[in-house]
Formats: structure tokens, C-alpha cells, sequence
């Protein structure tokens, strides 16, 4: 279980870091996309170990990496958008 949950970590650090790179503009501060992506991913870890139990690896990372996309996905804020004016106004 600590090898799981040590490579699910590493797994949701890798995901984040390639969304800040992708969309610096969209998300919040970088250590709390690093930090969520890395929680996220041991949270998901624990959920799938504790769904499926033991001998499960792969199954238990690829959980890990869902639930952590997740969250990430919770932290992207709109584009800016410009602002239209009316032709009545």
C-alpha cells in the first residue's frame, strides 16, 4: 500500500505540473495546483485500495489518477472574456 500511495502521490504531482504548464493563465496559485493534484491522487489511491482491496496496482493507480483529474478539473476558472456592449444601450 505505501508504494501505491508513494506513486499515485508522484503520479498527481506529474498531472499538476502539466497543468500548470498548460494552463497557467486558468488556475489558481501553483503550489495549491501542485498540493491538490498530489492529495488528490493519494485520496483516490486510498478510495480505489479500499474498493477493490489488495492486487490491484494498476487498477489503484489509474483511480488515483481519475480521482486527482478531477479535482484539478475543479480548480480551472473561465477564460476572460471580453465584454460586449449593446447596440440599444
Amino acid at each position: 500500500m505505501f508504494l501505491e500511495a508513494l506513486g499515485s502521490a508522484l503520479l498527481g504531482l506529474a498531472l499538476a505540473w502539466a497543468a500548470v504548464h498548460r494552463l497557467p493563465d486558468r488556475l489558481p496559485a501553483r503550489g495549491v495546483v501542485l498540493t491538490t493534484g498530489s492529495l488528490g491522487a493519494v485520496f483516490g489511491a486510498l478510495v480505489t485500495h479500499g474498493a477493490l482491496g489488495p492486487g490491484h496496482a494498476l487498477a489503484t493507480l489509474i483511480g488515483a489518477i481519475a480521482i486527482a483529474a478531477v479535482l484539478l478539473s475543479l480548480l480551472i476558472r473561465p477564460a476572460a472574456r471580453r465584454l460586449r456592449r449593446s447596440a440599444a444601450a
